[in-house]
């Protein structure tokens, strides 16, 4: 009996000891400023006192995980896809365009394509007309020369600019298969 009650008082004494005990050794969580605000335990005193952290004490920290991102699925297979004859959109069912479906579509877009480089070739022409070699024709609310020599500089921009836009559409028809 002496011994049973012996080490239940061992064990009482104790006991507030070694619950205290995983506290005392828990590491210090540090508030490290910055973009992105840190929050860790995993640097020493010395390396926080150098990136100017702050001890948090007796607050609790919240980690929130990020949800992962969902894994791109593939889209659903039409039934005569898996037969080997495609869907309405070329593909296969093996993650491949049937050729003929590609060829459509490259034709398709090359269609786009020079219809709209010939509308931005067609304004290009009208704004390299109205601005004359950069002596456009003075409007009637041009009487301060300063005004005339703004609307000249906004009109070699926007030239620049559909130059560009000119050059960029040609780039995309280039990169399409004949």
């Amino acid at each position: 009996m002496k011994h049973s009650l012996w080490t239940a008082l061992v064990l009482l004494a104790a006991g507030p000891a070694a619950w205290a005990q995983p506290a005392a050794s828990a590491a210090t969580v540090y508030r490290c400023p910055g973009p992105p605000i840190l929050y860790t335990d995993q640097i020493s005193p010395q390396e926080a006192k150098d990136k100017h952290c702050r001890t948090i004490e007796n607050a609790p920290v919240t980690i929130v995980q990020m949800p992962k991102p969902a894994s791109a699925k593939p889209a659903p297979v039409a039934s005569g896809a898996r037969e080997g004859k495609g869907d309405a959109r070329g593909d296969r069912g093996d993650g491949k365009v049937d050729p003929a479906a590609q060829r459509q579509r490259d034709s398709d877009a090359r269609k786009l394509l020079e219809g709209e480089l010939k509308r931005e070739e067609a304004r290009l022409a009208e704004m390299q007309k109205a601005f004359n070699n950069g002596e456009p024709e003075r409007q009637g609310d041009e009487r301060n020369f300063q005004r005339y020599l703004d609307r000249v500089a906004e009109m070699r921009s926007a030239i620049a600019r559909k130059q560009e836009d000119v050059a960029a559409i040609k780039r995309e028809l280039a990169k399409l298969p004949q």
